[in-house]
């Protein structure tokens, strides 16, 4: 699958969703169009998805958030008849290349905690009504969902039939949910995601797997009411009017780098590298939120969590071989600070939360980004406040110590906010401060004497913000000695060792559901039982059982 794939999406461009809003209440409709699937050689059946139908999701969740924050509720079903989602399209995934169906997995992933936090973050909550087949993927979305709602007649069931059907696993967090999140007890769970055809009716309920199961010729008046029973005791404040995200100012080159109006992506394929380069404010701080909310998605802090989203996914999906990425800031940090200041001396206002809250997604698609990450920290940077998390985020950081000779930019700082200490959690619940210096919890209070106060290269590296200072004379070499042997070591090595060591700290639902992804899905993904010649989603709907090698490694 050589495709360029486009992470940018828009409302007229949707082919498998859409979306009747009333109000407070939202109802999306999975829809999905047979003939639209992002790749030859598959239709969309029975309401399955690729990655072109998570990517329109995606779009959809965040316009919820942005474009319509009047909405308290969204009620999740679908379009066809007797089918909810069949889950994730197998000869989708019989046919993609094995880093194709890792990163689906992630972005998909990605896009359910999205829309699961959004009760918690944005107050919205969704609710899956189920009518017809629910398997697979199609009830790890629903898994996802708030609340789930089971129409109680012959044919509507939950099911995680991957195992049995498939011998994969679900891949977006089902088995987790289902422990973790629904607390199905271990038995129960082992039973429902050994059988094919699922769950019904009361034993559902019963088992912990829906909310509640409701007679088929009632159902779509409970949904109704249960939508707008739960959006009148929502706490959620009432928003008039929210803002539209335009689209992104951006272009391609030949060689994979892309330019944004405040974000620059290099590629360097033969190096095996790419650099983003992320700029600092071109406008002045609005004075209030209603001149920020005026600027809509032109607002600094928003476009630039909007592009770095984009780099991020394009890097990912269409240059897998760029196994090293390098981040760069420039600007004036003082300007980054007050933009961000302004966010947080309003965080009650919906918009300033939402971006807040976007730059907490952003920060952990950086993080779960299967990449070595490093951070140069040049003269004439800007990391400060919600930049400075990117020297958490990544591997290791280089800073420019002292003066540079002929260089006129101003010094190399680092500059902490109060949002460094909590506004943007990485998956663990612990902020990025928190995770480097789990050993050293006392360090972290110490660093909140040094808020607002711009951290030269000897002090940043005495404090741990930093991995590395060097002076002009060791610089150029430090740095290419370093990307020179990054880049020669084995990416899956590299990817081992990163996932293990940059998720410190305690385990949460979401660690364990990424963790699980890598280690468990990444590795049974490319074994023959599944993907072989024999096995089971090379055989899957062709009559004939897969041949197992029946070890037990």
């Amino acid at each position: 699958m050589s495709k360029v794939i486009d992470f940018q999406m828009d409302p007229s461009k949707y082919r498998h969703w859409r979306v009747d809003y009333d109000g407070p209440v939202a109802t999306l409709y999975m829809d999905v169009d047979e003939a639209g699937g992002l790749f030859d050689g598959y239709e969309l059946k029975l309401n399955s998805y690729d990655l072109g139908v998570d990517i329109e999701l995606a779009d959809v969740v965040q316009r919820m958030r942005f474009e319509h924050p009047e909405v308290k509720v969204v009620v999740m079903r679908s379009g066809k008849d007797n089918v909810f989602c069949a889950g994730a399209n197998i000869r989708m995934l019989g046919g993609a290349a094995h880093a194709h169906k890792v990163n689906f997995c992630k972005f998909t992933n990605e896009t359910r905690n999205t829309y699961e936090a959004a009760e918690e973050d944005s107050g919205q909550k969704y609710i899956a009504a189920v009518k017809g087949a629910c398997a697979g993927g199609g009830y790890e979305l629903a898994l996802a969902c708030n609340h789930i709602m089971l129409t109680n007649d012959s044919s509507s069931s939950v099911a995680l039939p991957e195992v049995p059907l498939l011998a994969v696993l679900p891949g977006t967090g089902g088995l987790t949910r289902v422990t973790d999140k629904r607390k199905v007890r271990r038995d129960r769970a082992d039973v429902f995601c050994s059988i094919e055809e699922g769950v019904k009716g009361q034993r559902a309920v019963d088992w912990r797997l829906v909310d509640e199961v409701v007679p088929n010729s009632k159902f779509d008046t409970v949904v109704a009411e249960r939508a707008q029973d739960f959006a009148a005791k929502s706490a959620k404040p009432d928003v008039a009017k929210g803002i539209t995200l335009t689209p992104l100012n951006r272009s391609f080159a030949e060689d994979g780098s892309v330019s944004y109006s405040l974000v620059e992506v290099a590629v360097d394929r033969k190096a095996s590298c790419a650099t983003i380069t992320l700029k600092g404010p071109d406008q002045d701080v609005p004075a209030s939120m209603d001149e920020a909310q005026a600027l809509g998605a032109e607002l600094y802090l928003l476009r630039l969590a909007r592009e770095l989203d984009d780099a991020i996914l394009h890097l990912r999906l269409n240059e897998r071989e760029a196994g090293l990425v390098v981040f760069q800031t420039q600007g004036n940090p003082a300007t980054v600070l007050a933009h961000e200041a302004l966010l947080l001396d309003n965080a009650d206002h919906w918009l300033a939360n939402e971006i807040l809250k976007y730059w907490k997604r952003v920060l952990k698609r950086v993080d779960m980004t299967s990449r070595s990450l490093v951070a140069l920290v040049e003269h004439g940077s800007c990391y400060a406040g919600v930049l400075a998390e990117l020297l958490w985020a990544v591997d290791r950081s280089y800073m420019m110590l002292e003066e540079f000779e002929g260089d006129n930019r101003h010094m190399a700082t680092v500059t902490l906010s109060p949002a460094n200490f909590g506004i943007y959690p990485m998956s663990n619940d612990l902020s990025r401060l928190e995770t480097r210096f789990l050993g050293e919890p006392n360090q972290v209070e110490k660093l909140k004497s040094s808020i607002g106060e711009p951290l030269e290269a000897e002090d940043a590296e005495e404090l741990g913000l930093v991995t590395y200072a060097y002076d002009d004379i060791d610089w150029e070499d430090e740095v290419r000695i370093f990307l020179e042997e990054r880049a020669s070591f084995s990416p899956d090595a590299m990817t081992g060792m990163e996932a293990n060591l940059r998720f410190a700290g305690p385990e949460t639902m979401e660690t364990r559901i990424f963790g699980r992804l890598t280690a468990w899905q990444n590795w049974i993904f490319q074994r023959p039982n599944a993907v072989g010649e024999d096995g089971a989603l090379q055989r899957y709907g062709s009559g004939q059982r897969a041949d197992y090698n029946m070890e037990r490694v």
